[in-house]
């Protein structure tokens, strides 16, 4: 897996190196703020893209003594930080974009300058859309971050077309759209980099596995447990692609410690199945003992554990 997953951050690198050299020859023959805005959010794909290959490398390592859980929340490091990097390029697009409000330019060139822009843009939308597809399958934010950060610059990139476009046959008077797209665009970079730097907080504060995930999980418990059983106590976190659930398994107290073993086991996998890679820590207790309850101050989620004067 980090042989397939690096090689996905060598092809974003490889992206960014191309849009990069066709984008800045694009601004240096047009002097178009837009073009020069573009340019720099392939500086920032760039440097995005060797944040992300380092923490693939280092996520995808096994877990150790030091490390009992794994190193899959660096992934959280690296999709904060171009997150981060994302909100800089933004404001330094608009700091240029209102330099060209106050000091105008004419734009020259316009045709060659849409000409590359258009071929800048479609080499980042075919790197995203793979990108993307192999963020699903190996469940990666470092890989989602780094498409999502190249389909911005997809999105940014059609806008200065459609932009160039019209000012290729309006008036002079026009070329103030120059400037007035790259605030529009910054805009649109901040929110995104916005949107990376909230999810990478919500990680690293083990903020709980989504609600069609937590239901997949209480259904696997209630299902294989059947009506003797009901749980408590249900927590949840990720760590990269991996997930981690612990609960408290209320079980009759006459069941074998055998039996509530078996029991916990078809849970376990019912789950795994359900999430490919989660880590399942069951915590078994007499569904009979008022102590068994205990676990429900912890919080999380909790299911037929009712019956209990401590409970109530």
């Amino acid at each position: 897996m980090l042989a397939q997953a690096r090689k996905y951050a060598y092809l974003s690198i490889g992206a960014s190196i191309l849009t990069m050299a066709l984008k800045f020859g694009a601004f240096f023959l047009t002097d178009s703020v837009g073009l020069f805005s573009d340019a720099v959010e392939s500086v920032v794909n760039l440097t995005a893209g060797v944040i992300a290959l380092l923490a693939i490398i280092l996520a995808y390592q096994p877990a150790d003594h030091s490390h009992a859980y794994g190193h899959g929340k660096v992934e959280y490091f690296s999709s904060g930080a171009e997150g981060l990097l994302i909100c800089l390029a933004a404001l330094g697009i608009s700091y240029a974009s209102v330099q060209r409000f106050l000091s105008p330019h004419p734009i020259e060139s316009l045709g060659i300058g849409i000409l590359v822009a258009t071929v800048a843009g479609a080499v980042n939308f075919g790197v995203s859309r793979i990108m993307l597809q192999a963020a699903r399958e190996y469940d990666s934010i470092v890989l989602e971050a780094d498409a999502k950060h190249l389909l911005t610059d997809v999105w940014t990139s059609a806008g200065l077309v459609a932009a160039l476009a019209v000012m290729l046959f309006a008036p002079p008077s026009w070329q103030i759209l120059d400037p007035i797209l790259g605030l529009l665009m910054s805009v649109n970079i901040l929110w995104t980099g916005i949107g990376l730097m909230r999810r990478s907080v919500a990680g690293l504060m083990d903020e709980g596995l989504p609600r069609e995930e937590i239901s997949q999980i209480t259904g696997a418990i209630t299902r294989i447990g059947g009506a003797q059983t009901g749980f408590h106590a249900l927590r949840s976190r990720k760590s990269g692609s991996a997930r981690f659930v612990d609960f408290h398994l209320l079980v009759p107290g006459a069941m074998t410690v055998q039996e509530s073993h078996d029991l916990c086991c078809e849970i376990e996998d019912a789950i795994r199945v359900a999430l490919p890679g989660t880590q399942t820590t069951i915590h078994v207790e007499p569904r009979e003992d008022y102590a068994s309850f205990d676990g429900w101050q912890l919080g999380g989620h909790c299911d037929r554990c009712v019956g209990s004067k401590r409970h109530k």
